[in-house]
């Protein structure tokens, strides 16, 4: 991997999916909850909350257009392939409990066989999906006049192929296994493993078996009123199969060995960054929590997301991450607000690029960030049919004694600083917490990303 940066990313819009006219209502079905590329990044998967998985092709039968915009297609273009419901709206009778369809995590399996395979799930279920082209016979020259044939008029019917169509099939359904809420899966290198993920327990299954699963890491207490953290997001190794990491919501984050223990409740690294306590407020806990954790490709650093920064950690050293960026600073004196709006609690995703020096990440105004590993470029792009404006952010410096001083006992400042022409305390003010970009993947191969804002899907490429 790269240790240096030799110039920011030139961003610009590709496609828009799912745009609606003004006077069509955006209903809640329609927005979006899940995207995830393949392994190839010729397909594209989308899930919603109506629990519907749209499935998205690379176009590769034209001529692509050049770097200098001569006529042809874009290179990073995509359309329509197909769809199908993944989920239905459950009832749990035991615990009188609804079951949304909602698709909460889409990852794409590698199979050699024919067809694409991938596993979806709700809050409750994982399903294995294949979906492949299917040839469609029809009967012809069917005896279905309207009068009686004579023996001589009888005709055999023929079996004749028509048209292929694109159909999917739930390949194995992986059920009761979590009694909540399921936030995360993962596959291990191996292609033969999985996790699932929920609030209190992670769960080890095998692809070709959906009867049996193995519980690897148990975090419910004797007494769930001594429950301190639940687990936020988890997620296996690139290379190795037998080590995967998990998140909680005390910013916290589990390295685990499979090879050391069936049970990983005891984890082999913590890589935890001790609060300052010159900045604990009542927020403290809620901002630490950890939404999204993801490996870089090749396996060396973590990268964390929480409400207000992202965090690299080394894989090799666990006292402290050797980057933390900032990217909601500009929102620390609004948290009382976005408290009362339940915005505060809001699961950003994160995306590294296929070199790891690139981050994305989602944020506010129907807007995503794109941030280096060294902390040096924070682009954040309004996702649009507009030209990205190039507006970075600059990077906040790290505030003295002194200042945080002032900061504790003038909270309505951060970090001491009174300026109402302060830039970061103006975005504060004009941020939409009803337009988020939660959900985002970056392609496998290449500088080209998919973010979701509302019912919408956003390519964006850089050159």
């Amino acid at each position: 991997m790269a240790n240096t940066i030799t110039e920011p990313l030139d961003w610009r819009f590709t496609q828009v999916f799912g745009e609606k006219t003004a006077t069509e209502e955006i209903t809640e079905a329609d927005i979006l909850s899940a995207i995830e590329f393949d392994h190839t990044g010729d397909y594209l998967a989308v899930g919603d909350r109506g629990g519907r998985i749209i499935i998205f092709q690379r176009v590769t039968d034209e001529k692509p257009r050049s770097r200098s915009g001569s006529a042809g297609r874009d290179p990073y273009e995509y359309r329509y392939f197909t769809e199908f419901q993944s989920h239905e709206p459950e009832f749990d009778y035991l615990k009188s409990l609804e079951i949304e369809e909602k698709i909460n995590k889409i990852r794409w399996c590698k199979q050699p066989q024919s067809g694409l395979y991938m596993l979806s799930t709700n809050d409750k279920t994982v399903k294995l999906w294949k979906v492949y082209e299917k040839k469609v016979k029809v009967m012809s020259q069917m005896n279905l006049s309207g009068s009686s044939p004579s023996v001589s008029q009888l005709r055999v019917p023929r079996v004749t192929q028509a048209e292929s169509v694109i159909t999917a099939v739930p390949r194995r359904v992986y059920a009761n296994a979590h009694a909540y809420h399921i936030n995360s899966i993962s596959l291990g290198s191996d292609g033969e493993n999985f996790i699932s993920t929920d609030d209190l327990r992670v769960n080890l299954w095998n692809l070709e078996r959906s009867d049996q699963t193995f519980n690897i890491v148990d975090i419910k207490p004797p007494n769930m009123e001594e429950l301190t953290e639940v687990i936020t997001s988890a997620e296996f190794h690139p290379h190795d199969s037998h080590i995967f990491m998990y998140s909680s919501s005390r910013g916290a984050i589990k390295l685990a060995d499979l090879r050391q223990s069936a049970l990983c409740d005891r984890h082999a690294k913590l890589f935890e960054e001790p609060e300052d306590p010159a900045q604990k407020s009542f927020f403290s806990e809620i901002v630490a929590s950890i939404s999204d954790v993801k490996f870089t490709a090749d396996g060396r650093y973590i990268l964390a997301r929480d409400y207000l920064t992202l965090k690299v950690w080394d894989i090799n050293m666990d006292s402290k991450p050797v980057k933390t960026i900032q990217v909601h600073e500009h929102l620390r004196t609004k948290l009382c607000d976005l408290y009362e709006s339940e915005s505060i609690f809001d699961k950003f995703e994160i995306s590294p690029s296929p070199c790891g020096n690139w981050i994305m990440t989602g944020s506010y105004n129907n807007s995503f960030h794109v941030l280096d590993r060294f902390g040096k470029t924070n682009l954040p792009i309004e996702a649009s049919k507009g030209p990205v404006k190039r507006k970075t952010i600059p990077t906040p410096k790290a505030a003295s004694p002194a200042s945080r001083v002032r900061s504790a006992s003038k909270p309505s400042s951060p970090k001491g600083r009174n300026d109402v022409n302060d830039p970061s305390m103006t975005m504060a003010e004009n941020i939409d917490i009803n337009k988020k970009i939660l959900h985002g993947a970056w392609h496998p191969t290449e500088h080209c990303v998919a973010v979701a804002g509302l019912n919408c899907l956003y390519i964006y490429n850089a050159v």
